[in-house]
């Protein structure tokens, strides 16, 4: 049987809101206010790294594409919009029907799976992507966890991986503020102790296999109500992206 980095405690937290992924008010208000950013980055790196026009009508044609955790979609359909063969997977099940009858209802022929990145790698699966969104602070073991994502890379393969510092400030903005104040998000949703530093997320990446590359902040305004990318604010929410050399 192959090992798993599953947290099934941290699975049951995101079933209870499976219903409400496309729900721009719910309990993922957060998520679809960030996305727009998250959506820059990664269209970014990915243009660069395989030399592709954004400015084309299907620029990702031709690139197999995984996104692990899911969720309800949020990234699979814009990958699928930009051309790419993509395939959603995610350990909590309840996520899986949501997010394909909602590409029933875009027109999108996208892959959903309930599986894990353990059990993908196990199969021999490749990709030329990987996106790692919001999911490594959840699992069980991290370096088992990135070491999967590596495997499932082919050679020159992207991995991009964003997740939440580990700090006073991460403390009071991702979960007294998120959790408590604004109550975007159930309390519980984080543990700040599983929060991870960019350094020790760097250390991490390359001990799973792969050569760190770039890193940035996502930061929230909340006089603008709005989220940017910062080449140095990295205090809270931050993403980096990796090569399979």
């Amino acid at each position: 049987m192959t090992q798993t980095t599953v947290d099934p405690a941290e699975v049951a937290k995101f079933e209870a809101m499976a219903a409400e992924w496309w729900d721009l008010e719910g309990k993922f208000k957060p998520l679809h206010m960030m996305n727009p950013i998250r959506l820059k980055y990664i269209t970014e790196q990915i243009a660069a790294e395989f030399g592709r026009d954004l400015d084309d009508d299907k620029p990702f044609a031709g690139l197999r594409i995984l996104d692990i955790g899911c969720g309800g979609g949020l990234l699979c359909e814009p990958m699928a919009r930009l051309g790419a063969t993509i395939v959603g997977v995610d350990a909590a099940e309840r996520n899986i029907p949501v997010a394909q009858a909602h590409a029933r209802q875009s027109g999108l022929d996208i892959d959903y799976r309930w599986t894990t990145a353990e059990t993908m790698a196990a199969a021999g699966e490749q990709f030329d992507v990987v996106l790692n969104m919001e999911v490594v602070e959840h699992v069980a073991d991290p370096l088992a966890y990135l070491t999967a994502c590596q495997q499932l890379l082919k050679q020159g393969g992207l991995h991009i991986c964003s997740t939440i510092n580990r700090n006073p400030k991460s403390f009071a903005v991702a979960i007294l503020g998120a959790e408590y104040v604004m109550r975007w998000l159930p309390k519980g949703t984080h543990e700040w102790s599983k929060f991870i530093t960019p350094d020790e997320l760097y250390d991490l990446i390359r001990k799973g296999g792969l050569d760190p590359v770039d890193r940035k902040g996502f930061v929230f305004n909340p006089v603008l109500w709005t989220w940017s990318i910062s080449d140095r604010d990295l205090s809270v929410n931050y993403v980096t992206a990796s090569i399979k050399r």
